[in-house]
């Protein structure tokens, strides 16, 4: 991957992609059609503020603007949505690298929070990437950064492949 890409300057459209159409294309070439912006972006990135912004066989990156409407009652940004992206960047990694027909679902994942996230740490990054693919069971793991590239929350997860209904095969 060559630079970062931008976050989107305006809103993406919103909504689920027909898991038919899902089911009929790769991992990769899936993401690649939403995190372009020919497929709708999944419906918690609006109000969230989290986006794909690149894939690659493997790596992805996300985008996201951290905003006291996710403030927890101490004044932080809640772990939830700093789990939020780093689960997007984990389970994005895995679905990257399967085949057309192939879906996921998540068995294992953890979370390290190293620094507290506010609005004020602005824009941050999240790169996920695959550590291992067998034949049925996958791990990765993601890194959210802040624009200095300091660690603020690092994870790892663990997913099953599974069989998309309406995959042909």
């Amino acid at each position: 991957m060559n630079a970062p890409a931008a976050f989107p300057a305006e809103p993406r459209p919103t909504g689920l992609v027909p898991h038919a159409t899902v089911a009929g294309m790769s991992g990769l070439d899936f993401l690649r059609a939403m995190f372009a912006g020919d497929f709708p972006a999944p419906p918690f990135s609006l109000p969230s503020q989290i986006y794909g912004l690149e894939v690659e066989e493997g790596r992805v990156l996300f985008g996201g603007r951290p905003s006291e409407q996710f403030y927890n009652p101490l004044g932080t940004i809640h772990g939830g949505w700093t789990t939020m992206i780093l689960d997007s960047a984990l389970g994005c990694a895995v679905q990257s690298v399967l085949p057309a027909g192939q879906g996921f679902t998540t068995i294992e994942l953890k979370v390290n929070f190293v620094r507290p996230v506010t609005a004020a740490t602005g824009e941050v990054r999240c790169v996920g990437t695959i550590v291992h693919k067998g034949g049925r069971i996958l791990t990765s793991e993601a890194r959210l950064t802040d624009a200095r590239d300091r660690l603020l929350a690092h994870a790892t997860s663990t997913c099953m492949a599974l069989e998309l209904a309406g995959a042909k095969g």
